[in-house]
């Protein structure tokens, strides 16, 4: 008799407290994940982060793997949503993101600024000519695929620097 009690009230608190349990590990994953959201949304320049898988998909921006120092920002309004990132690579990494744009070191313009000053200025880049070995690209593509904007910091052969600024239209 007291070995039933024992297991039936062991079935009770497993039938109660697992789903109990899940449903508060689920909601602090919810909580947290809105928390992230809002953060991102109301955030007014780049986040030293890497942006999402997602993003990167959608806006077609293939950073290397083994890049250093990323950071980026996405606005986004009812005419175009623009992706703006910035990391640096090594020269292997700079033709393996060219390459999977469709794009080579050929195409690159040396000094040509090929992100606007209004693009730039809203994530505080500053390409002033002469100051760098700055190259640029822009890399236009039918819709609804995104176009992209990039200037390349080579001032540092081993570790270019790359800015990139992707657009689309929703």
């Amino acid at each position: 008799m007291i070995i039933r009690r024992a297991l039936t009230l062991a079935v009770i608190l497993l039938l109660i407290g697992v789903p109990a349990g899940y449903l508060v590990v689920s909601a602090e994953q919810s909580r947290a994940s809105g928390r992230d959201k809002a953060a991102e949304s109301s955030s007014t320049g780049l986040r030293d982060a890497w942006p999402s898988q997602m993003k990167r998909r959608i806006f077609e921006v293939p950073i290397p793997r083994g890049s250093e120092k990323v950071s980026y920002y996405e606005t986004s309004n009812w005419r175009t949503s623009r992706l703006f990132v910035q990391f640096s690579t090594t020269p292997t990494g700079l033709d393996e993101f060219l390459d999977a744009i469709g794009a080579d070191r050929a195409a690159l313009q040396p000094g040509v600024p090929a992100i606007s000053a209004k693009d730039a200025a809203t994530v505080g880049w500053n390409f002033i000519p002469g100051e760098r070995a700055w190259t640029g690209l822009v890399h236009p593509r039918a819709e609804p695929r995104p176009s992209q904007h990039i200037v390349i910091d080579e001032t540092l052969p081993l570790a270019p620097r790359v800015y990139v600024v992707s657009a689309t239209t929703p």
